[in-house]
């Protein structure tokens, strides 16, 4: 998690830095074209438009987004599906039901829909349906 925070800020800045030199860029071919320098001028007709470059990047943002909530959304509802788990005690002849949800399972216990916190010791043996 500590690696993607890291990775976000670097490429922000590098996109930072890119936009700084590209209107260092901009200002002096503007400033060439104002002294009657025709050389800059062909050569600015040749990049694309800024409004090029923009588009891109509120495309790739809006992809970003997009596959970002859609992924979140995916989780959400994983997570938020129901399974049965089973509880096989030593002293019982007949197993205890559960219904859980998936992210409120653990290793050692879960809670129950209806609140409940269960612990599972270690002669019980938990199954759990739904996986």
């Amino acid at each position: 998690m500590f690696g993607k925070i890291l990775l976000t800020i670097f490429v922000v800045l590098v996109a930072v830095l890119f936009l700084k030199k590209h209107r260092q860029d901009e200002r002096l071919r503007l400033a060439d074209t104002t002294t009657g320098n025709d050389k800059p001028a062909i050569q600015a007709s040749s990049k694309p438009a800024l409004n090029d470059y923009r588009f891109a990047a509120y495309l790739f943002l809006v992809l970003m987004i997009g596959s970002g909530a859609y992924l979140y959304y995916l989780r959400w509802q994983d997570d938020s599906s129901l399974v049965t788990v089973i509880l096989h005690r030593d002293g019982s002849a007949a197993p205890v039901t559960y219904q859980v949800y998936k992210h409120q399972l653990e290793a050692r216990g879960f809670t129950t829909v209806d609140g409940v916190r269960v612990t599972v010791a270690s002669s019980e043996r938990m199954e759990v349906i739904g996986l």
